[in-house]
């Protein structure tokens, strides 16, 4: 039975060292725009915030997407909470 624990914590080391080199594949923009999207922001509020065009913060966000292999918002949120990016 300890093996099996052990073996899960070893995969979840795994699983939380990927997600690390996705986030540290981003770009600084990406990073700044992952926090405000699982915050719930809209795209036209974070390119307010930023004062760039929600265009470009659609791009930035598209990308992020792709990069940290997220099908959806919700997948993005448990990334960044097991990355503890909104602590």
């Amino acid at each position: 039975m300890q093996s099996s624990s052990r073996d899960r914590a070893r995969g979840e080391n795994k699983a939380l060292d990927v997600l690390r080199k996705r986030f540290e594949a981003l770009t600084s923009r990406e990073r700044e725009i992952i926090v405000q999207v699982v915050r719930g922001r809209l795209s036209k509020q974070v390119a307010f915030n930023f004062g760039v065009s929600e265009v470009t913060v659609k791009v930035h966000r598209s990308d992020m997407m792709r990069k940290m292999k997220a099908a959806s918002l919700p997948e993005l949120g448990r990334m960044a909470d097991k990355l503890n990016l909104l602590h």
